[in-house]
């Protein structure tokens, strides 16, 4: 008896506790299958202390969770801290912060990326429709005003035979759609409450003309393209919560509006603004950033703008490469931005690439520098090897680097066939370089063939002198076999890159941009 109670005693004692945290279950590698086992079905922050959006989202995060809970919801939300549970964290693919993932039936094997907004009804929004059926089916006016009324975007589709092709059809794009309600009408009084006097779809929102009615082809796809171009605002907000929406998002080309919401015209121009999206409405994303806000003083770095210099209009595509444009006119009116974007669509504007002024002295020191304007002739110089560091002012592993290059320019300062130099790319851009990542180290050969190697060597003296003297040979690769890449929301979070250490810098010496 004694020896049972010790064994029972011991199996309870060996089970990892999991603490909770404001409803959320603070997870570690000791207790994660324990979890999965006790709650099949587990969103997972992970997190690190520092990251700024982790910061944010923490409040929203902690109401989801207790939201799901008043609910009776068997759904539960965990966190786990990515900078002390490393192993974990490298399991399952963690390179930015914060990454969240959906672990459903208990299964640890491939869990689902969490793809929606950054706010406690997103979250809840988004795992009903994992958990719940694709489609829920209202009994009564009542069910259907309170689905409204508690979502942002909802779709209802009016079908009095629900086996008919166009409710198979809503059907099909429920179920690819993880972040908007679906729900299903059949009765009378639901049709008449709605105004609704025929088989249709309806997108409901809370913002701009309040609803849409599909009027296409009744096709999984064409729905899909349907809710896609109305579940945004006309002009959305750049936030914390609406950034995963924007970046998310299928459409990749956005425009945005830099301007301090204490602005005496902001009403005005926001009006023009709003006048100028109708017509671009599922083609160009319409973006407001206010340029007062301190979080969002890199993004206006990014473009090479200051606060004094707002309100300004940007355009940006976020396809393979990133791409800027300038409108030639700083009038915000309706029509100054309708023409910009006809432009833009007709493919008749020529990229923005950002440069500093020459500086008098840049070839005046050791480390010679580059700004845009100077680039094509000093790094394509036919009779010049020139190795260039492409930096950020407030890149960690830049400021590393600075005393090396600067040695290393010492070293061949003296040799006429040799140009050591350096460009902040934060202020200059060029169309023959994409920078991805920084530093970003890159050789360019004499020559008339405008060949670029990347370095891939250690990041030594002796390193870039010997790549040096063997005229790229010894630490260099073909430019393009760096697997470096930005992503879109990188923009969003541009100190808090991939694949960070506990300082905020990633492990194999890039800090992404």
């Amino acid at each position: 008896m004694l020896k049972l109670l010790l064994i029972c005693t011991l199996a309870v004692a060996s089970r990892a506790e999991i603490v909770e945290e404001d409803d959320v279950l603070v997870l570690k590698k000791s207790n994660f299958e324990e979890a999965l086992k006790a709650h099949p079905n587990i969103l997972v922050e992970f997190y690190a202390p520092w990251c700024g959006h982790c910061k944010a989202l923490v409040p929203e995060y902690a109401k989801a969770a207790g939201m799901l809970k008043a609910d009776g919801s068997l759904v539960r939300l965990g966190k786990v801290d990515a900078t002390e549970e490393t192993e974990l964290a490298q399991e399952y693919g963690v390179r930015g912060y914060p990454t969240i993932k959906f672990f459903k039936g208990g299964e640890k094997e491939s869990p689902k990326e969490y793809s929606a907004g950054r706010t406690a009804d997103d979250v809840v929004a988004w795992l009903k429709k994992r958990t719940g059926p694709a489609v829920a089916t209202l009994a009564g006016v009542t069910e259907a005003e309170s689905l409204i009324a508690d979502s942002e975007v909802a779709v209802i589709g009016f079908f009095k035979d629900v086996e008919s092709d166009g409710a198979k059809a809503f059907e099909k794009a429920a179920e690819a759609t993880d972040d908007v309600p679906f729900a299903l009408a059949t009765s009378d009084d639901i049709f008449a409450k709605f105004e609704v006097s025929k088989d249709s779809i309806v997108l409901f929102k809370k913002f701009d003309e309040g609803r849409n009615t599909f009027d296409g082809e009744l096709t999984k796809e064409d729905l899909l393209a349907f809710v896609k171009s109305n579940q945004l605002p006309l002009v959305i907000e750049f936030t914390e919560q609406t950034a995963p929406k924007i970046f998310g998002g299928e459409i990749k080309s956005h425009i945005l509006m830099f301007l301090p919401k204490t602005s005496k015209d902001f009403d005005d121009k926001m009006d023009e603004f709003k006048k100028a999206a109708e017509g671009f409405k599922g083609k160009i994303l319409f973006i407001f950033i206010d340029s007062d806000v301190d979080d969002n003083q890199r993004i206006l770095e990014f473009f090479g703008l200051k606060k004094e210099e707002c309100p300004a209009i940007r355009l940006i595509t976020l396809e393979d490469e990133m791409t800027k444009y300038k409108p030639e006119s700083e009038a915000i009116t309706a029509e100054s931005i309708i023409g910009f974007c006809k432009l833009f669509a007709e493919g008749k504007l020529k990229p923005h690439l950002m440069s500093q002024d020459i500086p008098e002295d840049w070839d005046k020191t050791p480390v010679k520098i580059l700004v845009g304007k100077n680039f094509e002739e000093i790094a394509f110089h036919p009779s010049k090897n020139v190795f260039v560091e492409f930096y950020a002012p407030w890149c960690g592993h830049c400021k590393q680097l600075t005393p090396i290059w600067e040695k290393l320019g010492e070293k061949f300062m003296d040799n006429a066939d040799i140009v050591v130099a350096k460009m902040d790319s934060t202020a200059n851009e060029i169309e023959t370089v994409k920078v991805h990542s920084f530093p970003t180290l890159k050789f360019f050969p004499a020559g008339d063939e405008r060949k670029v190697i990347d370095y891939n060597g250690e990041r030594t003296l002796e390193g870039f002198s010997k790549f040096l003297e063997s005229g790229g040979k010894d630490g260099g690769a073909p430019a393009g076999d760096d697997d470096d890449d930005m992503d879109a929301e990188d923009l969003d979070d541009v100190d808090e890159g991939q694949d960070m250490d506990s300082d905020g810098e990633d492990d194999d010496g890039h800090d992404e941009l």
